[in-house]
């Protein structure tokens, strides 16, 4: 069990587009679903998903709801289980408030991800950062964005960055409910990161 709380933040708002452009993606059911059961899996204290929009937001609340109430919970408890860990808040920096508020007024460190290398800024290895959710400490905030990625200032206002997943192949473009499975195994997995075969 790792020491240091691990919490994840999904953003939609604001990310980019293909073009680069500011924009709010929409909140999908799969990454509110399949992110709430790989953090609770691997032992994650909260999921947040990160909308401006009181129309997503509500939504989600919908979604949770519904999964927690007296047909979802009777029809798959295990769906309850893993979306009572789910929350959805305006901002990241709302996420950030709320993990402190869990944790007694510990500021979370913020840990940003991103597909693609980001000039200038040197990123933190998973078995670097995994040794540090070992060492304990401040709770980590392992932060996603959806979209084409995360916008400049949120990862310039990151306390780290984390290396990108690297594939076998030519491609790179998971979906990010893949990225958080991949990311929190290779973190909090039994095994951790496992080198070539």
């Amino acid at each position: 069990m790792p020491e240091a709380a691990i919490y994840v933040a999904l953003v939609h708002g604001p990310v980019k587009n293909k073009r680069g452009e500011r924009v709010t993606t929409a909140v999908t059911g799969l990454n509110v679903h399949d992110i709430a059961r790989a953090v609770t899996t691997y032992g994650g204290r909260g999921y947040f998903l990160v909308t401006p929009l009181a129309a997503q937001q509500e939504l989600v609340r919908r979604m949770v709801a519904h999964w927690e109430g007296s047909f979802g919970t009777h029809y798959n408890p295990n769906r309850k289980d893993a979306l009572g860990v789910a929350e959805v808040v305006n901002s990241l920096d709302d996420t950030i408030a709320a993990v402190a508020g869990r944790e007694g007024g510990a500021a979370p460190r913020v840990v940003v991800t991103s597909a693609r290398e980001v000039a200038g800024v040197a990123p933190v290895t998973f078995s670097d950062l995994r040794g540090r959710i070992a060492d304990g400490g401040a709770p980590l905030l392992l932060v996603f964005g959806t979209g084409w990625g995360l916008v400049e200032e949120t990862i310039g206002g990151a306390d780290l960055l984390l290396e990108p997943i690297h594939g076998h192949g030519g491609y790179n473009h998971l979906s990010v409910r893949s990225a958080v499975s991949i990311v929190l195994d290779r973190l909090l997995g039994e095994r951790g990161e496992r080198g070539p075969e």
